[in-house]
C-alpha cells in the first residue's frame, strides 16, 4: 500500500516505541494529572502536531540535514533542552509553593488548553532525536523501488501519528481515573517535584545526545 511493506511489523514497532517511557509520555501523564483529561488530550494533540512536522520534514528531506550537519543538530538539541528545563522550572515552582488552602479547597491553577497544546508541540518538535528517528525508521518499511517515496513517507508518518495518538489518549484515560482517587496535599507537591526532576533529567539526556 502506497509503496510500503510489512505494515503489521510497523504497527508492532510503533506500539513498542509508544510504550517506552520518554518525554511525550511524561508530558501526557503530567498534563492530565495537573489539569484533567482535557489538558491531557490537548498535550496529545500538540505532540501529534509535532510528529506531523517531523513526518513532512523527513518526507521533504529536511531531517537529512540534521543527520549530516552537526551544527544544526547541536543548535536544535540545545533549544529543545532549554525548553524542557523551562517546563521543569515551572513545575518546580508549583511544587515548592506553600499550601495555603485546605485539602478540600485546593484547586489547580487555571491554564488555557492552548498552552497544553503548545507544550506538547514544542517538546516534540524541538527534539532532533525524533527527526532522526523518523528518518531512520520509516525508510525500512518503504519498498526500495517505490514510485512515490514521498507519499510512502507521509502515509507511514500519518499511521505513526494516529496510532501514537490513540495510545496516548489511553494514557490520558488511565491518568484521569488516577486523578479521581482521594488525594492529600503533599501528593500534588510530590507529583510536580517528581515531574520537574524527570524533565530535568530528560533535558540533560537531550543536551548530551550526540550525532552518531
Amino acid at each position: 500500500m502506497f509503496g510500503t511493506h510489512d505494515l503489521a511489523l510497523f504497527a508492532l514497532t510503533v506500539l513498542v516505541l509508544n510504550a517506552t517511557p520518554g518525554v511525550d509520555m511524561a508530558l501526557t501523564i503530567s498534563a492530565t494529572l495537573r489539569g484533567g483529561w482535557r489538558h491531557g488530550a490537548a498535550a496529545v494533540l500538540g505532540i501529534c502536531l509535532g510528529c506531523l512536522l517531523h513526518t513532512f520534514a523527513a518526507a521533504l528531506g529536511l531531517a537529512a540535514l540534521l543527520a549530516t550537519s552537526s551544527e544544526a543538530f547541536t543548535v536544535l538539541k540545545w533549544v529543545g533542552a532549554a525548553y524542557l528545563l523551562y517546563m521543569a522550572w515551572g513545575m518546580a515552582r508549583v511544587g515548592l509553593r506553600p499550601v495555603v488552602a485546605a485539602p478540600d479547597e485546593a484547586k489547580p491553577l487555571p491554564q488555557r488548553l492552548s498552552r497544553s497544546i503548545w507544550q506538547g508541540f514544542w517538546t516534540n518538535a524541538l527534539n532532533p532525536k525524533v527527526a532522526l528517528f523518523f528518518l531512520a525508521l520509516l525508510p525500512q518499511f518503504i519498498v526500495p523501488d517505490a514510485a512515490h517515496k514521498t507519499e510512502a513517507f507521509v502515509f507511514l508518518g500519518l499511521w505513526f501519528v494516529l496510532q501514537g495518538g490513540l495510545f496516548s489518549l489511553g494514557l490520558v484515560a488511565l491518568s484521569s481515573l488516577a486523578r479521581r482517587l482521594p488525594t492529600r496535599p503533599g501528593l500534588a507537591r510530590a507529583l510536580n517535584l517528581s515531574g520537574a526532576s524527570l524533565f530535568t533529567l530528560l533535558a540533560a539526556r537531550l543536551a548530551l545526545a550526540r550525532l552518531d
